[in-house]
């Protein structure tokens, strides 16, 4: 790896279960622990990091919390309706700019460089998209959170993007420059990174885990996004093991929910949303001096 400067900060997807990460960072944005070099957010994570680059507290647990059952939002009257399970126009439209707005001007005088982490369907490998500036910006994070067999495709300056889970789902590699990962234009690969996963730490993902999207042959004319679908369970296990390692050595500070994770993609139900919500704050409180004392370097 090369000397990194500062701390990354590096937030995996899931869906609903990205409940765990607004808990964590809600803690870290009331108590400052906010000075990272780079976020990474792949799904919804990407959202989780929006959220974290405009300050608002509380928001992204709000939205999911708030608007769960409403179809709009996600469901497969949505899905039929809009092609999208997660509504898109409903999420990063009607609610980003009203029902429950960003804050478009403190998002846009960030300086810290944030990268929605998206799957470019063509080439079957991740993308790293330069997140910058809401609205001009709002689709790559869209891109991000589209996905596989439930959602359309978004393009963007002739690129055709899914989630970004399917390629990188835990880009601390490549926030960190380690060898043998991608270099991203105008990124300084940092020296450490803080990883809040969402699922705990026994977890295997299986090997045929995106099996509904290769039986929907929706994308059998993407034959490098197929083998990308098919070899994502052996690629996250092994991922998730290098995680593991890089954790002992000392340049990753990881943060996983204590246990096994039932929450799913598209939970409707509120109370084990606001159960795993407060997992993630408990587990911030409880580390932050670690965690304060982490990303200053210490």
């Amino acid at each position: 790896m090369e000397n990194g400067v500062g701390t990354a900060l590096v937030l995996e997807g899931g869906g609903f279960r990205g409940m765990f990460t607004s808990g964590v960072l809600d803690v870290l944005m009331e108590h400052g622990v906010d000075d990272f070099s780079s976020i990474w957010g792949v799904s919804a994570g990407a959202i989780n990091a929006a959220g974290f680059r405009s300050h608002q507290i509380g928001r992204t647990m709000r939205i999911m919390l708030a608007f769960r059952d409403d179809r709009r939002f996600m469901s497969l009257w949505s899905f039929a309706r809009t092609g999208d399970l997660a509504g898109g126009e409903f999420l990063y439209e009607d609610i980003q700019n009203g029902l429950d707005p960003c804050d478009i001007e403190t998002f846009n005088k960030s300086r810290v460089p944030f990268f929605a982490v998206a799957s470019d369907i063509v080439f079957g490998t991740a993308a790293y998209l330069p997140t910058r500036c809401f609205p001009d910006d709002v689709a790559n994070v869209r891109a991000s959170a589209s996905m596989p067999a439930v959602s359309r495709i978004v393009e963007i300056d002739g690129h055709r993007y899914l989630d970004g889970g399917t390629t990188d789902s835990i880009p601390f590699g490549v926030a960190l420059g380690l060898e043998g990962e991608r270099r991203v234009e105008g990124h300084v690969p940092a020296a450490r990174a803080v990883v809040v996963l969402t699922q705990d730490r026994s977890y295997v993902k299986s090997e045929n885990s995106e099996a509904i999207s290769l039986r929907s042959h929706r994308y059998d004319g993407y034959p490098f996004y197929l083998t990308a679908l098919e070899t994502r369970g052996a690629r996250y296990n092994e991922q998730r093991e290098r995680l593991w390692e890089r954790e002992a050595v000392g340049d990753c500070l990881v943060i996983a929910p204590e246990k096994p994770v039932e929450v799913k993609v598209n939970e409707h139900d509120g109370a084990p949303l606001l159960d795993l919500y407060l997992q993630g704050r408990r587990q911030a409180e409880e580390r932050l001096e670690e965690i304060r004392a982490f990303v200053a370097g210490e």
